[in-house]
């Protein structure tokens, strides 16, 4: 174990300080966060957390979530101190939540070098921490060989008293402790204060009972400030790999400062006045500010020699097991570098033209096929995978009892399942997906969100996606959903119409530089007699002509998913009465827009204004394709229980409502 001196008092001395200087610079921010977890912090960077200086993205680093990321001037601060390739200046700390500077008001994954993943809303970064943990062992479990662990590191945390409260953290935990993540270490920033005072005023559960209930090692830390005591419980929880770990370390928000364990040092600078004391009590001049010593610099740069002695040992190992093991260090290779082919969906044999068939069980058998082809290819459903179609057949439930599996249970926990997937896609080497209902998408909301803004390959696969759910009823029929996804900046929405396009939408997810949400029928529908290469490339643009009369051309009809097949039979019946009709399979808003306007305006000409739009859900927002003039088919109130023909009737999603408007405009 770790001997700290004087001089480790003085480099937390110097975090919490850089860290007060920085909230107090930018006039934002939070210093009590800092101020009382910095010491923490430091035994963490100090020695426990493994990296390489040269190489901030190395695959078998630790990795370290600051799930309260409202404390971000403590990463930065470690991260400017710890130094090595491409660290964070003193500038970018002087620049703190300052337009474009690196330093953002909470950590953002690809953005700030050395940040392993987004964080801010709380509970989102205790989550995705349990996706990293869970990637980890499960590429250890594939790769390690013999005594050659290529893959052996820890997912650490710092988690505040808002990441325990919100309900996502204890789905993550309750997953984390069942399944046995005993590389996963998170450390508790106790300091009983949130923004409306003490925590008595709204908590009086036992947090480590609780922990314990869900298979969880929780250790003991009273005093927040004695860094061999933290050291210490580190060391225990890293002993225990059959469980993963919280220690509860009992701090003071504000600490040294004369807003100590007071709320009101978590949002706001602690003043100039308040600061310079702070810096005295601490042995800093009050008139200095980013002060950094020099023992602190020289302190440092021995943790940084010590980290590439560490990775050296690392890659001399490394180059054994490459010699020993080169398929297998080739294919993880490839995977950690995003370089490894992707099955190519077209290879699926097309399903015939006309046959009946539901997307979601379209989707399974294109999930099996991509299985097959791609290691690295793992997910699993919200306890609904016979619904979901989302069993990968010939592969075993993934478990504490076997680590290689690839079918996740992630059990009816959609929140802590979204964000789990979306660390073990930025944990990197895999492809990761998950599937619910289409309605319960709204627990997933923020995950969905997190997915967009760190641009993470996460594949979300939604299924029962509209009325035709049935006698289930309103409460399990999504109507708003689809378009309050296509809301969400970065997150492409595709909504296949048949079995086809649902094969290259899969592709298409796979091929994405972020997420992609798939909505899918619980019903059958017909298989459009459109050739596969047109339809697999239209599907890729986003939207294409699926079926268009002879005649000249007066109406535009947009349709998606099951709406589609609906909207050709009007339009043929439409055309025998003398109305040319063009119909526009729309599967991806999103794809759509990303075209170059030429092909926008072959799609859809802009000087053809008579246009309709079908689809099965809101139709908020649809004007922007076919105008204030046009006229929008869908759903804009919550469906009934009944049979799904007679739903559909009901809400006039039908051959011959569509048939009615594509007369009307025209």
């Amino acid at each position: 174990m770790s001997n700290f001196t004087s001089i480790d008092e003085q480099c937390v001395s110097t975090i919490r300080l850089l860290a007060a200087d920085m909230v107090e610079q930018a006039k934002s921010g939070h210093p009590g966060m800092p101020l009382g977890a910095a010491p923490m912090a430091y035994v963490l960077f100090k020695s426990h957390i493994h990296t390489n200086p040269r190489d901030s993205h190395w695959f078998n680093r630790d990795r370290f979530v600051l799930s309260a990321g409202h404390g971000s001037a403590l990463l930065y601060a470690l991260l400017h101190l710890r130094g090595g390739t491409n660290a964070l200046s003193l500038d970018d700390l002087k620049a703190f939540r300052q337009y474009q500077s690196l330093t953002p008001g909470h950590p953002e994954f690809g953005y700030t070098n050395g940040v392993d993943v987004s964080t801010g809303p709380l509970g989102q970064g205790f989550a995705m921490g349990v996706g990293m943990g869970l990637a980890e062992r499960f590429l250890a479990a594939r790769y390690n060989r013999d005594a050659m662990a290529i893959i052996n590191h820890f997912t650490f945390a710092i988690v505040s008293d808002g990441d325990l409260m919100e309900g996502i953290s204890n789905e993550a935990a309750s997953f984390a402790g069942h399944q046995q993540l005993g590389k996963i270490i998170y450390l508790y920033d106790d300091n009983q204060i949130t923004i409306e005072g003490r925590t008595e005023i709204t908590c009086s559960e036992n947090t480590a009972l609780r922990f314990e209930s869900l298979g969880w090692q929780v250790i003991h830390v009273e005093n927040g400030n004695d860094l061999t005591e933290i050291d210490h419980a580190i060391h225990c929880a890293k002993a225990c790999l059959e469980q993963p770990s919280l220690i509860i370390v009992k701090t003071h928000i504000g600490f040294g400062s004369a807003k100590q364990d007071l709320s009101s040092s978590h949002g706001a600078p602690l003043g100039k006045d308040v600061l310079a004391k702070t810096k005295l009590n601490f042995g800093f001049d009050p008139n200095e500010s980013f002060a950094i010593p020099t023992a602190v610099i020289d302190s440092f740069s021995m943790m940084q020699n010590n980290a590439q002695i560490y990775y050296d040992q690392w890659n001399e190992h490394a180059t054994q097991y490459q010699k020993k093991y080169s398929k297998e260090w080739n294919e993880l290779y490839m995977m950690v570098q995003g370089t490894m082919d992707m099955p190519v969906c077209q290879t699926i044999p097309p399903y015939e033209q006309g046959q009946m068939i539901a997307t979601r069980s379209a989707s399974g058998h294109v999930i099996n096929h991509i299985a097959a082809a791609l290691p690295c290819f793992i997910g699993g459903s919200a306890d609904l995978s016979p619904s979901n179609n989302t069993k990968i057949t010939d592969e075993m439930s993934l478990s504490a009892q076997n680590n290689q599996g690839r079918n996740i249970h992630f059990g009816i926990r959609e929140h802590a399942m979204g964000a789990i997937i979306n660390g073990m896609a930025i944990y990197g080497g895999l492809l990761p997906f998950c599937a619910t209902f289409l309605v319960f998408s709204d627990y997933m909301r923020a995950d969905l969100r997190m997915a967009a803004l760190m641009q993470s390959n996460s594949i979300f696969v939604f299924t029962h996606d509209s009325i035709g759910v049935g006698e289930d009823g309103p409460t399990h029929q999504p109507v708003e959903h689809i378009m309050s996804m296509r809301l969400i900046p970065g997150l492409t929405v595709i909504r296949p119409a048949d079995a086809n396009e649902t094969i290259a939408a899969w592709q298409q997810a796979m091929l994405a530089k972020g997420p992609t949400a798939l909505i899918l029928t619980r019903q059958n529908v017909v298989t459009l007699m459109v050739d596969f290469d047109v339809l697999s490339t239209g599907v890729s643009r986003g939207a294409y002509v699926v079926w268009e009369s002879e005649r000249n051309v007066d109406v535009l009809a947009i349709a998606t998913g099951s709406e589609v097949y609906i909207t050709i039979e009007a339009a043929k019946i439409a055309d025998e009465q003398g109305v040319g009709i063009r119909v526009i399979s729309m599967p991806s808003w999103e794809l759509f827009l990303q075209q170059d306007l030429s092909y926008q305006n072959d799609v859809l000409p802009a000087h053809i204004i008579k246009r309709i739009s079908v689809e099965a859900g809101s139709t908020t927002g649809w004007q922007r394709f076919v105008g204030l003039q046009g006229i929008t088919i869908g759903i804009d109130a919550f469906g009934l229980s009944a049979p799904a023909d007679q739903l559909m009737a009901h809400f006039e999603l039908t051959k011959e409502r569509i048939l009615k408007a594509m007369k009307i405009v025209s």
